[in-house]
């Protein structure tokens, strides 16, 4: 498998330009820079073309979500295209708060590379994740989680999984990895590799940089009380959409 890798970064992310140079320097594969979409600076006709909130997926997705996170979203859409124009067979993609373990990563994606296929998409996930033992070699182990992560730190994606993942997100409803957990949407299989060799440095570099702040009392019960709820319909849809490509519920 050849694979070209790409790092989103928001230019005016500042503190993370020490990031993206270090894994320039330790990625396995060649890494480029792809300019990160600004959802402070998208202007209402933008916004207004690619979200439609609430109610164009199922299940419903309860929150609205801010234009850092359209934004987000539009940057992996940029990577996922990239990937595709390269004419590699695989993109590795980081976020640019990603921290790689000089030793362990290189070996995760030399692992993985040996093994996946075009239409795969291999997470390499920021903590420990269980599931289904899919493939095994050197000392990794590829597995498909219950329910797919929802953090998109680094991903090996297979050229074919980046047209079909483009192909479902013209128009969205809610952030990147909610609609990369539909697989009944997408019908795109997620696997995690383990050890990843991943780490996020997010508080080191001053916070994210999409998600709001400041909510009151009130408004965090209410949330959670939404999100539970949510993570039950995403259980239930999961189970249903593994049914019905037949594969292990």
């Amino acid at each position: 498998m050849q694979a070209v890798g790409f790092v989103i970064h928001l230019a005016r992310a500042e503190g993370r330009r020490g990031h993206v140079a270090a894994l320039q320097r330790l990625s396995p594969v060649p890494v480029q820079v792809i300019d990160a979409v600004d959802g402070a600076a998208l202007d209402e006709g933008t916004l207004r073309a690619v979200y439609q909130p609430h109610d164009l997926l199922e299940p419903r997705y309860p929150f609205a979500i801010s234009r850092g996170e359209i934004g987000c979203f539009l940057s992996h859409r940029k990577a996922w295209q990239a990937i595709i124009d390269s004419g590699a067979d695989a993109g590795l993609v980081f976020e640019d708060d990603v921290v790689l373990d000089a030793d362990v990563f290189p070996r995760a994606v030399e692992a993985v590379l040996g093994w996946m296929g075009r239409g795969d998409w291999v997470e390499f996930q920021t903590r420990p994740v269980a599931g289904a033992l899919i493939h095994e070699a050197e000392g990794f182990r590829v597995v498909e989680p219950e329910i797919p992560p929802v953090r998109l730190s680094a991903q090996l994606i297979g050229a074919e999984a980046a047209a079909r993942m483009l192909a479902v997100t013209e128009r969205f409803d809610r952030p990147v990895d909610g609609v990369v957990q539909l697989l009944g949407v997408t019908g795109q299989r997620i696997l995690c590799v383990d050890p990843s060799g991943v780490r996020d440095d997010t508080a080191a570099v001053g916070g994210t940089t999409i998600q709001k702040k400041g909510v009151a009392l009130w408004g965090q019960v209410a949330k959670s009380w939404h999100r539970a709820a949510y993570r039950r319909a995403i259980r239930a849809h999961v189970a249903e959409a593994r049914a019905r490509m037949g594969q292990r519920v």
